[in-house]
């Protein structure tokens, strides 16, 4: 099974993520810019990797997102986030300017964990850096811009 197919249980940090991606991409679409993104994906193997990243590439084109240029993957076994060159390397990346925000397939492609990932939101905010992740349901990619996407980890009923 992917890494990202993983369950993740209902923490309410999803309202945390997706307001502070609200907040800096309002203000970016306010000033006149394009909302420009870094795509990173968690994979297990190359070929995960290459379908993950083009999967990204999909949705933010569909989005109206920019792109980077450069990609950034893990691969293998998921050490902690913060351990991981892959998303070091997009977070410095978007910390130096070259992006806004850091698009995942899914929250688990970060972390499962409550604690790290709100450690990781509150670092991302505090450099002016969004995390967006892909919807569940890719076969209507109507209103996709970041925000409108539906969580990775929703409220159960």
């Amino acid at each position: 099974m992917l890494p990202h197919n993983t369950p993740v249980r209902w923490d309410g940090l999803e309202h945390l993520r997706r307001d502070y991606m609200l907040q800096l991409t309002e203000a970016i679409e306010r000033s006149g810019r394009q909302v420009k993104v870094a795509p990173y994906a968690l994979a297990t193997s190359g070929d995960e990797r290459r379908a993950d990243l083009a999967l990204i590439a999909r949705y933010a084109d569909a989005a109206g997102l920019r792109l980077t240029s450069t990609s950034f993957a893990d691969e293998g076994s998921a050490p902690p986030v913060e351990q991981r060159s892959g998303f070091c390397a997009a977070r410095r990346f978007a910390r130096e300017g070259f992006a806004h925000g850091i698009l995942a397939i899914a929250r688990p492609a970060i972390t499962t964990d409550a604690e790290v990932y709100e450690r990781v939101l509150t670092d991302l905010f505090e450099h002016r850096i969004f995390l967006a992740f892909l919807p569940i349901d890719l076969s209507s990619l109507a209103d996709c811009r970041p925000g409108r996407e539906v969580p990775s980890d929703q409220e159960p009923a």
